[in-house]
């Protein structure tokens, strides 16, 4: 369950809450609450500052607890760093340290006045939604598959209240970080699970628990007979290594009339061997993220639902596990796509693309206006822009313009890498209409101009989360991205 949010103009020396968080600029200047507090107790927050213990330097944090006159238990002084910076990377950072701080205290709720800084360009109900989700995003906590503990669990926060006047923008602010809260949680939810629970029939039942939750989304599953007479040879030929039969899940939501959809196809490779071109062994593990983009259109749909967005979405997701065996397709294959185009094999280990291209072909049956493919595709993406941005690549310049502003008003941001058509002949083959892999130049580029081939002239981006999709190493978790970007995206579109 997603944190609840409440509004609240109390004063915050007046509230009694397990902890009041107010913030505390780099040099001593304190937000409006923060100085109510302090003037409210005795100079308690000056007295602090001066001795050096808070520092309101960004990241820094600092509990206070029994303030005289002050009704909280506990006061949170947050470092927002230098004023003059304070700008919307520094106030989510300072949201983000915040929300770390209250995950580690024994609570169930806290009050914020956070959303009273100011951030150029930016008003209160995004202040608000922003502090809203990145809260949310740390009280999540992964359960799944632990043994339970048989005694109480410790308190977890489950209410955040913010400060800011009861109306119309802020109540839609708290009802869209409340539905887009929902989306992450559930797409990091499926990209937690292990692969043995979370394969492509997994996928496919938790989007049709989705549809029976919710009044006006529709359901359909193809099963691989249904694939074979669709002629999804690409796919199919990615699946037939593996024991789990693979799964094209597609989900509607008709809030838009006779409106042409918008469409969501997500890259749903449940574990990701490499298959004959077998990955390494180190890391391997985290190949049950390979799903993150499936998780990810599925988490924006859910959001897009539970907003009752009005506007229609169809949303597409090729489940797929890509395993070793005896009947797995091999480097030097081709493969013919639901298209007509043939595909040379060069490397199994190029299948999320495989596996989207028919995706892709498939959902033009519905004449979408746009369509938006996400998948953690490449490496290469990842030695390109690293672990903050995920790669977008179209050749639509309006699209583009707007997915990269749904990035920055989220702080889920994207970067533009180039589409051209110099780098198609990368992906020549002597054998097939085109191979699978362009080489070792411009990896992220060239799958991008293979999904381009299956577009046929469509409005069409393509983004490559295979940065952001996840935190690395043995504890590392699923981000729930690109949930909000794509939120944003389709809010945009309503307003």
């Amino acid at each position: 369950m997603t944190l609840h949010f409440t509004l609240s103009t109390d004063s915050p020396d007046s509230i009694a809450s397990p902890c009041v968080v107010v913030g505390l600029h780099q040099g001593g200047a304190l937000t409006p609450s923060a100085r109510r507090i302090d003037e409210a107790s005795g100079g308690a927050i000056a007295r602090v500052v001066a001795s050096g213990d808070a520092t309101g330097k960004a990241g820094a944090t600092t509990v206070l607890f029994g303030l005289p006159g002050i009704k909280a238990e506990r006061v949170l002084l947050v470092g927002l760093g230098d004023p003059a910076k304070c700008d919307v990377a520094a106030f989510h950072r300072a949201a983000a340290d915040a929300a770390r701080a209250l995950r580690a205290m024994p609570i169930t709720s806290a009050h914020s006045t956070l959303a009273e800084v100011e951030v150029e360009g930016r008003e209160l109900a995004w202040k608000l939604r922003t502090i809203a989700l990145a809260t949310d995003a740390q009280a999540y906590r992964y359960t799944a598959t632990f043994k339970p503990k048989g005694e109480a669990e410790p308190p977890q926060l489950a209410t955040l209240g913010l400060a800011g006047a009861d109306g119309p923008a802020t109540r839609t602010a708290l009802a869209q970080a409340s539905a887009i809260a929902s989306g992450v949680r559930f797409a990091r939810e499926l990209g937690n699970l292990p692969p043995n629970i979370c394969n492509p029939a997994h996928v496919a039942a938790q989007a049709r628990e989705l549809a029976a939750r919710h009044a006006g989304v529709s359901v359909e599953v193809l099963e691989r007979e249904d694939m074979t007479k669709l002629g999804m040879g690409a796919l199919l030929g990615v699946a037939q290594g593996s024991a789990n039969a693979p799964k094209l899940i597609v989900l509607q939501w008709r809030g838009g009339g006779e409106a042409r959809p918008h469409a969501l196809v997500g890259k749903g490779i449940t574990f990701d061997s490499g298959g004959i071109s077998l990955k390494p062994g180190a890391g391997m593990e985290e190949m049950k993220f390979d799903m993150c983009g499936a998780a990810g259109v599925l988490g924006a749909f859910l959001a897009a639902v539970e907003l009752k967005l009005p506007l229609n979405l169809v949303c597409v997701v090729p489940a797929v596990e890509n395993m070793p065996g005896g009947n797995s397709y091999r480097p030097s294959d081709i493969l013919t796509s639901m298209s007509g185009l043939t595909i040379e094999v060069l490397n199994t280990d190029a299948e999320g693309r495989l596996i989207l291209c028919d995706a892709l072909t498939y959902v033009q049956k519905f004449d979408p206006q746009v369509i938006i493919d996400v998948a953690t595709l490449t490496g290469a993406c990842v030695v390109a822009l690293g672990k903050h941005a995920s790669g977008l690549m179209t050749r639509d310049e309006d699209l583009a313009a707007q997915l990269l502003d749904a990035g920055q008003a989220t702080h889920d941001r994207a970067w533009r890498l180039p589409l051209w058509d110099d780098y198609q002949g990368q992906l020549d083959s002597g054998f097939a209409d085109l191979a699978n892999i362009g080489g070792k130049y411009a990896g992220a580029i060239t799958a991008g101009c293979f999904l381009s081939r299956f577009t046929n002239g469509r409005r069409w981006a393509h983004l490559d989360i295979a940065g952001t999709a996840w935190i690395d190493g043995r504890k590392g978790s699923a981000t729930g991205r690109p949930v909000p970007l794509l939120v944003q995206y389709l809010l945009d579109r309503c307003a």
